[in-house]
């Protein structure tokens, strides 16, 4: 039977048997967190900066920060800071925070054009304030917390307290092919006090399509009812000359 060993700084994924099987991640012998999903996430076990891991994470390029949104953050836009390059994650001043005895965030992140999302690094804080679970939607601008608890998402993981964008969430990739938008839904912190995040990063594809131009397109090619007005118009003018 293959056994699949992953390990990082202090992390160790124990193995990997078959699709039913928990993936269960360790720190210095103590079981922390527990995938359901096989091969839920991998962890970065080498210099990332040599590996240039940076290159295969240029979404946050692409996402559209003027629309980033969120609901219960402590200090109104500081989700926008979130979305920084590969090279500036590591910048602790900048994070986001849930309001203070309510881990609960949601936040709405629109991309300028539709992406393929291949996976998700979080950087949460320190003393128990790191997200603990992560439920993501996608194309929808409705999910907030009247709702973000009973709709199903599009995948959903439990997290580990990441510090150093350690650890990568892999998606179900044929589900994020034509994501215009993502929706993330941090219901708890492993604190249970509030939830305070310092950088989100994004691996995949941006496909160019933008939707608004779509849209517009569309819409121009439809022929309007002035349009016909006027061609029958013309057409009583052809006649009477």
């Amino acid at each position: 039977e293959d056994v699949a060993f992953l390990k990082t700084d202090g992390l160790l994924l124990l193995p990997l048997r078959g699709s039913g099987c928990d993936q269960s991640i360790e720190r210095a012998g103590e079981r922390v967190a527990t995938m359901p999903d096989q091969f839920a996430c991998c962890a970065h076990d080498h210099d990332c900066e040599a590996n240039d891991c940076g290159a295969l994470f240029r979404l946050n390029g692409h996402v559209d920060t003027t629309k980033v949104r969120a609901l219960n953050e402590e200090v109104a836009g500081s989700c926008k800071d979130l979305f920084r390059s590969w090279e500036e994650r590591l910048d602790f001043s900048k994070q986001c925070q849930s309001e203070e005895d309510d881990p609960e965030l949601i936040i709405h992140v629109p991309f300028t054009s539709d992406v393929k999302l291949k996976s998700i690094i979080v950087i949460g804080g320190t003393d128990g304030s790191s997200p603990s679970k992560l439920k993501v939607f996608i194309n929808r601008e409705d999910v907030d917390f009247t709702n973000a608890h009973d709709l199903p998402p599009v995948q959903e993981w439990e997290l580990v307290e990441d510090t150093r964008g350690k650890m990568e969430y892999n998606t179900k990739y044929t589900k994020f092919q034509a994501v215009a938008s993502v929706t993330m839904f941090f219901p708890e912190s492993f604190s249970g006090d509030s939830t305070r995040i310092h950088w989100i990063g994004f691996k995949g594809e941006h496909t160019a399509n933008q939707r608004d131009k779509i849209v517009n397109c569309v819409y121009e090619s439809k022929p309007l009812p002035q349009d016909h007005k006027q061609e029958a118009q013309n057409n009583v003018m052809k006649s009477i000359f």
